[in-house]
């Protein structure tokens, strides 16, 4: 009867650590953001899909402007995803100097961010994906416009080119209203054309429009033949990719600094190409990223 009562016990233990077990790996749970374009797409899949392989159910909330992402991170509706260290420093903590040095920024961001929003920011990756101008190489060379000085001399004296530029650019401190001033250009407001980001290349393409914003590891640049301009007067600050994380997360799910860690091992050649094979070939972002983490050995 004893050894019988031994067993039993033993058996009830058992069932409950399953159970608790169960209900602990059921826990890890976690909400991944990411905004609405090409990059920040193929990003977060890779986000998801690294933690998803580490055991976590994984929810996602992509598709949303800077702002809104961002709001998301600090009023608890996602718990990460993947910002840039030149729109922190410039968009949410309000600073007008513009910072070139990767290293000095980051550790000024990660800081800054920590302190005032308990907002954690992961190891920096080498991808810079800052804005630039870009126009066709034929308008370049037809116009002598190789640098955005040169720019900036040609549309003070004539008013003939149409800019395409989103919503989210037209009004950013970093954006065009900064650059026109940092410039001196004189950009007439009627034309500037405001779309969303994946319709600007096709109306530079249709001859809709002459000059476009775009970002350094578009994989677009190369499939429409474009001359990015040199920012010679250094306006647009460093973006390098970061996830940022919720403190109380991290601290909940120390792991995840690990789990992401391949995000850091990124460049900008390898995230223009990975933006190429969507925005080009047609793949969708969530098989791009697999793919390459797996080619990368980060799955198995």
């Amino acid at each position: 009867m004893k050894k019988n009562l031994i067993v039993l016990t033993i058996s009830l233990c058992l069932v409950l650590m399953v159970s608790s077990m169960g209900v602990f790996a059921q826990d890890k749970k976690i909400n991944v953001g990411a905004k609405n374009f090409t990059e920040q797409y193929i990003l977060g899949n890779m986000l998801s899909i690294l933690l998803e392989a580490n055991g976590f159910e994984v929810s996602e909330k992509m598709g949303t402007g800077s702002a809104i992402t961002r709001e998301g991170l600090l009023t608890g509706q996602t718990d990460l995803y993947a910002e840039y260290t030149g729109t922190a420093s410039l968009v949410y903590l309000k600073h007008e100097e513009v910072i070139t040095e990767p290293d000095v920024l980051y550790e000024k961001v990660k800081k800054e961010d920590l302190e005032k929003n308990g907002i954690v920011w992961l190891e920096r990756s080498n991808i810079n994906n800052t804005y630039a101008i870009a126009i066709t190489e034929e308008k370049a060379e037809a116009k002598g416009i190789y640098t955005l000085s040169d720019l900036a001399e040609y549309v003070n004296q004539n008013q003939d080119l149409i800019w395409a530029i989103d919503h989210e650019f037209a009004e950013r401190a970093d954006g065009l209203p900064g650059m026109a001033e940092h410039y001196g250009m004189n950009i007439p407001k009627d034309n500037i054309r405001t779309m969303d980001v994946g319709l600007t290349y096709e109306a530079l393409d249709r001859g809709q429009a002459d000059i476009m914003m775009v970002f350094a590891t578009d994989g677009k640049i190369k499939r429409y033949d474009l001359h990015v301009l040199e920012d010679d007067k250094f306006f647009f600050p460093v973006y390098n990719i970061c996830v940022t994380v919720r403190e109380e997360v991290l601290e909940q799910y120390p792991e995840i600094e690990e789990i992401l860690k391949p995000i850091a091992d990124l460049t900008d050649d390898i995230m223009q190409e990975l933006n190429y094979q969507v925005d080009t070939t047609g793949l969708p972002e969530k098989l791009v990223a697999k793919n390459f983490l797996t080619e990368q050995g980060y799955l198995d």
